[in-house]
């Protein structure tokens, strides 16, 4: 039997990043992975893959729109799917690779398949994808295994027709229709990847508009961009069958209100209506593991599950299904287990849509602070008058902070816009040292810069902006 001082189940975010931060600490490591490349559904079929072809099919938008608003002519415009394809497995491979390098040069062992528990507390057995099985032991088990999509319990995915983020990150050619059940963070981005392309893509979502949990003016602003782009939206709506007959998917889509059917049909239908812990085939019922009511792995507030000596972190457990989330929760379980004081602010981890324009979130929306009953102030600064955004003609959106009405401190900030993932970094920092608003609006930001716009932002949450 192998022995370790740390076993990590999973090679994701959060377990290969706890994996590497326990070796460095010290510790004896290996790590059990069933996935092609290190890096889990992000690396795999989730994050990267799907940044790549977003990228990819924005320039293509640009070029196809934009140029000509900067003098840039030309007289004929073409896309290759199959070179953005390679471009987006170039890219995977090449960070997958990167992983594996950095398991070496901190001497964790790496086993490329199933680990489930038997009925030893403290024992997996693994079958590797070659066919062979081994039994190992560790003093400290993490389970870091992820998430996978939610299934619709009337709808058979096919991964060709009916399909999820998985297939629609490797469609081997645009459909003409896309219908795509969820208006949630994966459905705007592959909506969005699959229309620039030239396919006419339709979202349903159940909730009154999209981005449900979202800031109501991010809501709001977004769905108009978005329809401006030519994404179309059926909200407060629920698919209540869909089927493939012939080369087609035949959907039956219910009115929430009045209860009213409408059959329509399209070539992919795509289900994003988000995912669900990944626990399925663990054995945790061999050793007694407690999960919570939505099948999440119960943990305290050092990731410890009832298990003495079984921790788990990222996506398997509560909390928003985010990579960085996962990698702060690697770091800091990796900490606790070697008698350190690891923590993760909750408070202050953003999130991010990387539509064009982006969307960035950090903190409370105004109807959580409502809720709460907490006294709060609203600051806004819209992108239109902002210099930079002028001159790069990215003028969509704006940034919205809200701080205490007390205290001034800021309690979260939303903003949709050009590089709106990169901006949310200032204010997360400011958050995690319980920045007020004036202290934001003091910072000196360069002009001429999208920067600039969480200034006057910041400026109109304490004051009044100098600009708008």
């Amino acid at each position: 039997m192998e022995k370790y001082d740390v076993l990590v189940i999973g090679g994701g975010p959060g377990g290969y990043v706890a994996a590497i931060k326990a070796a460095q600490l010290g510790k004896k490591v290996a790590c059990v992975d069933n996935k092609k490349f290190l890096g889990g559904t992000c690396l795999n079929v989730g994050c990267i893959p799907s940044k790549s072809l977003l990228h990819s099919t924005h320039q293509y938008h640009q070029a196809k729109h934009d140029f000509i608003r900067h003098g840039i002519e030309f007289k004929e415009l073409n896309f290759s799917l199959d070179k953005m394809m390679k471009n987006k497995q170039d890219t995977l491979e090449g960070l997958g690779n990167g992983i594996a390098g950095l398991f070496k040069k901190n001497k964790i062992i790496y086993y490329n398949g199933f680990a489930s528990f038997n009925s030893i507390g403290k024992e997996v057995v693994v079958n590797l994808n070659n066919g062979e099985k081994k039994t190992i032991s560790a003093e400290s088990i993490i389970i870091a295994t992820g998430s996978t999509p939610i299934m619709l319990p009337n709808i058979l995915v096919d991964e060709e027709k009916i399909i999820t983020s998985d297939g629609a990150l490797s469609l081997k050619t645009v459909p003409n229709k896309m219908i795509i059940i969820g208006a949630g963070v994966i459905g705007l981005e592959l909506g969005s990847v699959w229309s620039r392309l030239g396919a006419k893509v339709e979202i349903v979502e159940f909730a009154d508009n999209i981005l449900p949990g979202f800031d109501n003016d991010i809501r709001k602003e977004a769905k108009k961009l978005f329809e401006k782009q030519g994404l179309a939206f059926r909200v407060s709506s629920k698919v209540i069958k869909a089927e493939v007959i012939g080369k087609k998917v035949n959907i039956e889509i219910e009115a929430v209100q009045n209860g009213v059917v409408e059959k329509i049909d399209a070539d992919v239908v795509l289900v994003a209506i988000g995912r669900k812990a990944n626990t399925k085939g663990l054995g945790l019922e061999n050793i007694g593991i407690n999960l919570d009511e939505r099948g999440r792995v119960s943990v305290n507030n050092k990731f410890s599950t009832n298990v003495t000596g079984i921790y788990a972190i990222g996506d398997v457990i509560a909390g928003p299904m985010l990579a960085h989330k996962a990698s702060d929760e690697g770091v800091a379980v990796a900490e606790i287990i070697n008698g350190q004081h690891g923590h993760v602010n909750y408070n202050t981890v953003p999130g991010v849509v990387y539509t064009h324009p982006e969307i960035a979130v950090v903190g409370k929306t105004e109807d959580e602070l409502k809720q709460n009953k907490v006294p709060y102030k609203v600051g806004k600064f819209p992108f239109l008058a902002n210099s930079r955004a002028r001159t790069s003609n990215e003028t969509d959106g704006f940034v919205k902070i809200v701080a205490c009405a007390n205290t001034d401190e800021v309690l979260g900030a939303h903003i949709i816009g050009a590089s709106a993932g990169e901006l949310i970094a200032e204010i997360v920092l400011a958050m995690e040292f319980k920045a007020s608003s004036e202290d934001i609006a003091r910072i000196c930001n360069p002009h001429p810069s999208l920067n600039e716009a969480i200034k006057e932002a910041a400026l109109a949450t304490y004051f009044k902006p100098i600009h708008f």
